[in-house]
């Protein structure tokens, strides 16, 4: 539950920032209002980034295991595995369609794959690069998914602050303000409105401060993901080149030539 929740679910008399809310200027509650929508929306952000982050994890490593089980790339390919919400999967997928595409000159697998690919030319370290570059644009575009709302999470960093912030300097200003018209400058008439315009202030770092700790550890732990996204790219291109790869004429067809 966000925090703003739980904090007015005591009494007045035992929960000062009921109290504060009660005292606040029509301004203050909308903003307090602001606050407690900004509080949900991240909070629902981080929940749901945390548990997107930990299930790719888990399914990142049962790949990576099945991968490295078998030294021939394309073997998964050619099976049709899937691992569904893990980045790496995709990397792999987009490398070996477009591999297959220049091996055999079609995406497709059949029940011929396996030896129309035993069968095929090898390739040009040119086409190499090219499959290198898919794969370098699968590994921005996974990153791109991986990092979608975090905008409202560094929106609620930096702006929730600025925004309890208004609050309480509108909030002094229409106390000071009641209180010079009255002409009564004391501090029982006093307190109550600068109680009022505090609490847009304590809620905005309420709302700012788990957003913050949420931010910085979704956002290293999607970089995480994404450095072992570029390290995979380089091992299947490492992979790709040694088994389907030509560097040119060898040495008995170069002496055949003299």
């Amino acid at each position: 539950m966000p925090p703003l929740c739980w904090m007015f679910l005591a009494t007045a008399e035992v929960n000062p920032l009921l109290f504060a809310f009660r005292e606040s200027t029509l301004p203050g509650k909308l903003i307090l209002g602001l606050l407690f929508v900004g509080s949900v929306f991240s909070w629902s952000v981080m929940v749901t980034k945390i548990r997107v982050i930990k299930y790719a994890r888990r399914q990142t490593e049962a790949f990576l295991e099945q991968f490295r089980a078998d030294r021939q790339p394309l073997r998964m390919y050619e099976g049709g595995v899937s691992y569904e919400g893990a980045p790496i999967f995709e990397v792999y997928n987009a490398g070996c369609q477009e591999m297959t595409f220049h091996l055999l000159g079609s995406s497709e697998v059949d029940e011929t794959f396996n030896s129309r690919v035993e069968l095929a030319e090898k390739v040009t370290p040119a086409q190499v690069r090219a499959v290198a570059a898919v794969m370098e644009r699968a590994v921005g575009e996974e990153a791109l998914r991986l990092e979608s709302q975090l905008i409202l999470l560094s929106t609620a960093v930096s702006g929730a602050p600025f925004l309890g912030l208004l609050g309480t300097v509108w909030g002094v200003m229409d106390t000071f303000t009641g209180v010079a018209m009255a002409g009564k400058p004391n501090l029982a008439a006093m307190a109550p409105g600068v109680s009022g315009a505090l609490i847009t202030t304590v809620i905005a770092l309420l709302v700012a401060i788990p957003a913050m700790f949420g931010y910085n550890f979704i956002l290293t732990s999607m970089r995480s993901l994404i450095v072992q996204m570029d390290n995979f790219a380089a091992e299947l291109e490492s992979e790709f080149e040694h088994k389907y790869v030509s560097h040119g004429p060898n040495w008995s067809a170069r002496l055949a030539m003299k």
